[in-house]
Formats: C-alpha cells, sequence, structure tokens
C-alpha cells in the first residue's frame, strides 16, 4: 500500500493511500466479530490486534466514562464509554480570569487535538469566546497570547522526536463556515498556525506537516497552505465535494486526506457506500497524487456497513481515472 507521504508529495503512489480510524466504542459493540473483520484486510490494518479483555483499563482518560479535569481547568464529561468526551466546565467565567490565566507548567511535547482554537473555546465557553473575538479588545490578544505560548512550548519540546511528518489537529469549521468568519479567523487565528508551522519547517524544511480539521473550513483552506500545511484532512460534507473540487484542484492542487461522509455511514445501503467512495475519487484523483481517503467507524455504524467501507476502499484505493 502506498504511503501517505508519497501522496503528499505528489510522486506517483501506486494505490490512494486509505486509513481508518476506529473509536473504542465501536470495539466495545462489537468485539471479537469487528476483529475477524478486519483480520480480512491486512494491507489496512497490518496486523492490528485489540486486547478486548483489557479494553476498559487500557482507554485513554478522555474516552472514559466521567468527568475528567485537564491541566488548564477545564473539565471534560463522558457518558459514552469508548467515545470521545466534551468540555462542560469552563475555568474561565468572567475577562479579569484570562488575565489571571496560569499558562500550564508542563513541557513535555503534548499537542492534544484542539490545541490552538477549540483550546479558546474550551477555556471560555463557546458564547463567551465568540463575544471576546466580537469586542476584537485585549481580552481575546491576552488569551491568544497565552495558547499560543503554551503550544510554542510544546512544538518545541516534540520537534526533536519527529521524522517524516508532524500532524496537528485543531476543529476550525462549524457545519456551515467558520464562526469567527474568514476575516476574523485570519486578523487573529492564521498568525498562531503561521508561527507554529513555521517553527516545524525552521527546524527541518523537509518534515510534512499535515493537518486535521473538521468543519466547513474550505475558505482558509489556501490560509493553512501558506502558513506551512502539506496535506489537509477536511470532512466530506461539511465542505461538500464541489468546495473541495474547486478549491483543492482546480484554483490550486491542495493534498488532502478526504474524511468520508460518517454522518451517511449508520443509515447508507451498500450500495450507497461504493457510490460515495468511488464520487469522491473520481472527482478528486491526480495520477501524480494528492489524495488519501480516510475513514472513521464508532458504535453507531452497523458491523455490515463497516464490511461494505472497507470492500469499497479495497476496490477504489486502485483507481487510475
Amino acid at each position: 500500500m502506498s504511503d501517505i507521504t508519497t501522496a503528499i508529495r505528489m510522486e506517483y503512489p501506486d494505490t490512494i493511500p486509505v486509513s481508518f480510524y476506529i473509536l473504542p466504542s465501536a470495539w466495545f459493540k462489537y468485539g471479537s466479530e469487528l476483529q475477524k473483520l478486519i483480520d480480512q484486510y491486512p494491507q489496512f490494518f497490518n496486523g492490528m490486534q485489540v486486547d478486548l479483555a483489557h479494553l476498559r483499563e487500557n482507554l485513554p482518560i478522555r474516552y472514559r466514562r466521567g468527568k475528567h479535569p485537564d491541566e488548564w481547568g477545564c473539565v471534560w464529561e463522558n457518558e459514552v464509554e469508548g467515545a470521545d468526551s466534551m468540555v462542560k466546565q469552563h475555568p474561565i467565567k468572567c475577562e479579569e480570569d484570562i488575565f489571571s490565566l496560569k499558562i500550564p507548567p508542563n513541557r513535555e511535547g503534548i499537542l492534544e487535538h484542539g490545541f490552538m482554537y477549540l483550546r479558546l473555546l474550551d477555556l471560555c465557553g463557546f458564547e463567551d469566546a465568540m463575544v471576546y473575538f466580537a469586542e476584537e479588545g485585549e481580552a481575546i490578544d491576552t488569551l491568544i497570547d497565552k495558547v499560543l505560548e503554551y503550544n510554542i512550548y510544546q512544538v518545541a519540546a516534540t520537534l526533536p522526536r519527529m521524522k517524516t511528518m508532524f500532524s496537528f489537529g485543531d476543529d476550525l469549521g462549524m457545519q456551515t463556515g467558520l464562526a469567527i468568519g474568514p476575516e476574523r479567523w485570519r486578523k487573529y487565528l492564521k498568525p498562531c498556525y503561521r508561527k507554529l508551522y513555521g517553527m516545524v519547517k525552521a527546524y527541518d524544511p523537509s518534515m510534512l506537516i499535515y493537518m486535521h480539521t473538521d468543519g466547513c473550513i474550505y475558505e482558509i483552506m489556501p490560509d493553512l497552505v501558506e502558513c506551512g500545511v502539506d496535506m489537509i484532512n477536511p470532512q466530506f460534507r461539511a465542505n461538500g465535494l464541489d468546495n473541495l473540487v474547486r478549491v483543492c484542484r482546480e484554483e490550486q492542487v491542495i493534498p488532502i486526506n478526504l474524511d468520508l461522509d460518517r454522518q451517511m455511514f449508520p443509515f447508507a445501503t451498500r450500495s450507497q457506500i461504493f457510490d460515495h467512495v468511488r464520487d469522491c475519487i473520481e472527482a478528486l484523483y491526480l495520477p501524480q497524487g494528492g489524495l488519501g481517503i480516510n475513514i472513521e467507524f464508532d458504535h453507531g455504524i452497523p458491523l455490515e456497513n463497516i464490511a461494505a467501507l472497507l470492500e469499497a476502499a479495497e476496490k477504489y484505493r486502485h483507481y487510475k481515472g
């Protein structure tokens, strides 16, 4: 199977790289049946074996049921074991809390999903964060500076461990656009990503930067490339295939690892799944590369649909146009 780096570098991969992410909640629901299914696809899973007997005790903290405070004082809550948590309690209750907020002392190189923009929302709550962005005052500048300073420490600590590719994850979009709009994003957040990704390129110009970002972000995909991103992992449904073709193929070529439509997976027929995988690949395929396919499973997808996605991915990863 072609490595994703071959696709990013536009070096004519033999096949379209396909990656799968299986949430622990799917293992809780399907257990050995899921293991038997993925055993049929060593080209995707490389012999992966999940320790089903110790699944709960091996769960990352945020995939466990309950409340989990983090180093910033955000309290994450989870009601479905094996699914991801969300922040329900925010440490910043008023504007004064921003100025007294202490940057956590950790310097170990921890860059979790939601390291920059989502961190602002987790600290304040969505509504208050939107107010600070709208007011464009000292509060939002100070908050961004503190989160960025923390992230600079983490990138610097992580770089010596990196080899070929540095992966980042931060969900920048809503279902139909950016909550703060593209202009405020360019004013307040683009400089942050440019700084962090610039650190990577300064350390090793050949190191690839991969960015996962959910939501409708097609308006700022060229901006992310300007910041140093080599491949973006956008969502099919939020962005729309037409927009992705226009922005990433017609206006310029932007390598993407397309997140297929996980919102249709629980309800789709087998033929709809095959049509979806084919349509995406046909629309975005380039012989030189620039395309990967990413598929995520959770407990809400019927096992037969997981099987159909695996079969469709195997069939269409060989597409040649």
